[in-house]
């Protein structure tokens, strides 16, 4: 989550220090307290059911044959099923027949798996309610285990290399987010506890450990995490606003019918919003960093900005941000959403009747209220991005920063003397005259040799 900004800021003063350490540690403890108030105590358990009994096995035999046919249809439909029709043999890898082969039919319906033989898939023990001495197999799916893994070590692998540590502080924070979710977040609302202060709550709690973990405790950081919490909230609150004005229920989707049959007490219109400030966290924090760390380098790299020029240059890289930004939000949305969009193209109702109907008009409000979120937060972090880094700064006569090297050092002409009226002059005209190609190391007018790299070493 977020980006990765490697180069040491300048020290902030102890002043602005104090600020924000007064400013953070009560927000971060008001976090916690929340979350020990919410925390699910009597968090309702899933009921026991009767699964039935799951086994692995390998693919050893396939044999196709024509279906047979069913002289019990309608008339007018084929008398043949659809198929495929044959025998699977699987050799069975755990369970009571571990080592056996056993035949099973091929699997057939919609949505069911493609066998080959080697394939490695999970088997069911079905038993005759009739008589229960006789069972038989069934392939139910492909084991999908081996493959995650390899996917998963592939990923942090790859993490690790470009990252290096800071590679390991990203893993560390992802863990800490599903543990979050999985731990407060998701028991939290199955407790019946309000979904939108769960949410907020539960965003708090892995923005700060995220944040902290990944980009270390600098005033930076403390910038991007009062600007993500300020983004949170608002979130919230428009998210709140645009779901009250459309009337929006929750009942927008098929998940969240089914969700209301076997929990009734869910608040569905909340759980709606908690979506919301989750989905928008992981792109908050990230254009917060970014424009947090925009202002520390513009502010490193041209020591006499003023404050309005810092935020204006800051800004201008935020804009940029967010124009891709948005397009990455509203494509995540409906590649989520492809059933439904392909959905869309079936129904015959009026476009207008499509565009305002619930589960439709609910995607709509999910993107909007997040990219206004996402849009907020950019003035946000970079105007207390800017007010942190120009803090402590030294005003000449004039109002123009004067954080310049310390004129009793030992490279300047005294206490008082001013920089040379000169320089200026030298400096646009040097770098208007052409230069020519030299081989020595330095040319006459103390240039360095243009083939030299410039590249900053890590």
């Amino acid at each position: 989550m977020g980006a990765d900004h490697t180069r040491s800021a300048p020290p902030t003063p102890p002043r602005v220090r104090r600020i924000l350490i007064v400013t953070v540690l009560p927000l971060f403890l008001a976090t916690l307290v929340a979350a020990l108030v919410l925390w699910p105590r009597d968090a309702p358990r899933p009921e026991a059911a009767d699964d039935t009994p799951r086994y692995h096995g390998t693919v050893t035999r396939v044999v196709t044959e024509p279906c047979p046919p069913n002289p019990l249809v309608p008339e007018g439909t084929p008398t043949t099923a659809a198929g495929p029709c044959g025998v699977v043999s699987v050799r069975v890898q755990d369970g009571p027949d571990a080592g056996q082969e056993v035949a099973t039919p091929i699997p057939a319906g919609p949505g069911a798996p493609r066998v080959s033989v080697d394939d490695e898939v999970v088997l069911v023990s079905l038993t005759d309610p009739e008589d229960p001495s006789i069972s038989a197999y069934n392939i139910a799916e492909h084991q999908r285990g081996k493959p995650l893994i390899w996917l998963a070590v592939l990923f942090a692998a790859a993490i690790v290399a470009f990252g290096r540590l800071r590679g390991l502080a990203a893993l560390a924070g992802l863990a800490a987010s599903f543990a979050i979710l999985l731990t407060f977040v998701l028991p939290g609302i199955s407790a019946g506890q309000p979904p939108l202060v769960v949410a907020i709550v539960g965003a708090a709690l892995i923005m700060f450990v995220v944040l902290y973990l990944t980009h270390g405790i600098s005033a930076q950081t403390s910038v991007a995490v009062l600007g993500t919490l300020g983004a949170l909230v608002l979130t919230g609150l428009l998210g709140l606003a645009a779901t009250s004005a459309t009337h929006l229920t929750g009942f927008g989707s098929e998940d969240a019918t089914t969700l209301s049959m076997f929990r009734a007490d869910v608040d569905l219109h909340g759980l709606l919003l908690a979506g919301i400030i989750i989905g928008s966290l992981g792109v908050l924090d990230d254009v917060t960093v970014t424009q947090a760390a925009a202002v520390t380098e513009l502010a490193h790299a041209n020591r006499n900005f003023s404050r309005l020029e810092l935020y204006r240059s800051a800004t201008r890289v935020g804009r940029a941000h967010i124009a891709s930004v948005v397009n990455t939000i509203v494509l995540a949305y409906a590649g989520a959403s492809l059933p439904l969009l392909l959905l869309l193209t079936a129904d015959s109702r009026a476009l207008g009747q499509i565009v305002t109907s619930e589960f439709l008009a609910q995607e709509i409000v999910r993107s909007v209220v997040a990219t206004l979120g996402l849009i907020a937060a950019v003035p946000l972090t970079t105007a207390l991005a800017t007010l942190v880094t120009t803090a402590g700064r030294r005003r000449g006569a004039e109002g123009e920063p004067a954080d310049r090297p310390d004129p009793t050092g030992p490279d300047s002409a005294g206490p008082s003397s001013p920089r040379p009226a000169t320089d200026r002059a030298e400096a646009l005209q040097a770098l208007s005259t052409p230069r020519t190609r030299d081989t020595s190391p330095a040319t006459s007018s103390g240039w360095p040799d243009p083939d030299r790299s410039t590249d900053t070493r890590w």
